[in-house]
């Protein structure tokens, strides 16, 4: 078939499960800015968008050959990216919530000794790699992980416009999911990652 042809979404389907590139791209560049805009839309993130849409386009066509799209291209891959947002919100909860492990007094807890150290460790690793933020970044992080200040409050208070906060806090979490599999898996709480 001609690169040139105008393909049909059918076309391109059949031709991506025959390890086609070119079917590759032409359903990225149809479709990768409204897929970008329903999660920048959702997400409110030009950069966790961007990281979703280009995920998910890997994923696609490393399993290419598996996929089974049974209605339009564009529904499934609408669908897809919904999925993509739910999963990705999902570990932001799960990155958001293991801060709160370390709001407990461990000494407090009923925790076995094997609990303890975990817990202990998972602290500092924690802590390990908030030292490694910079020193704005870390400042605005602690003040709205650890003191639970709004991203308004933590602005007024460093002299900031809420968007740089915002830019911060970004900042923060990608350089946690750089190093959180690491340090749950150090500590033995891999099971947070499921």
């Amino acid at each position: 078939m001609s690169n040139q042809h105008n393909h049909t979404d059918e076309e391109l389907i059949v031709m991506l499960r025959e390890n086609e590139v070119v079917a590759f791209k032409k359903i990225y560049t149809k479709y990768w800015y409204e897929l970008y805009l329903i999660t920048n839309k959702r997400l409110r993130s030009k950069e966790a968008a961007e990281e979703i849409i280009q995920n998910f386009f890997t994923t696609f066509w490393i399993n290419r050959e598996k996929i089974n799209i049974t209605g339009s291209l564009k529904a499934y891959l609408h669908s897809a990216i919904r999925y993509s947002i739910i999963d990705y919100l999902a570990k932001e909860a799960t990155r958001n919530n293991y801060l709160e492990l370390l709001s407990f007094s461990y000494q407090e807890a009923t925790n076995t000794t094997e609990e303890t150290i975990f817990i202990k460790e998972l602290e500092n690793g924690i802590n390990g790699v908030i030292s490694k933020l910079p020193a704005k970044c870390r400042k605005v992080f602690e003040l709205s992980r650890k003191e639970h200040k709004s991203n308004k409050e933590i602005a007024e208070l460093l002299g900031l416009s809420e968007k740089t906060v915002e830019n911060h806090i970004t900042n923060a979490l990608k350089h946690f999911r750089v190093h959180y599999k690491v340090i749950l898996i150090a500590s033995g709480f891999a099971w947070l990652l499921r």
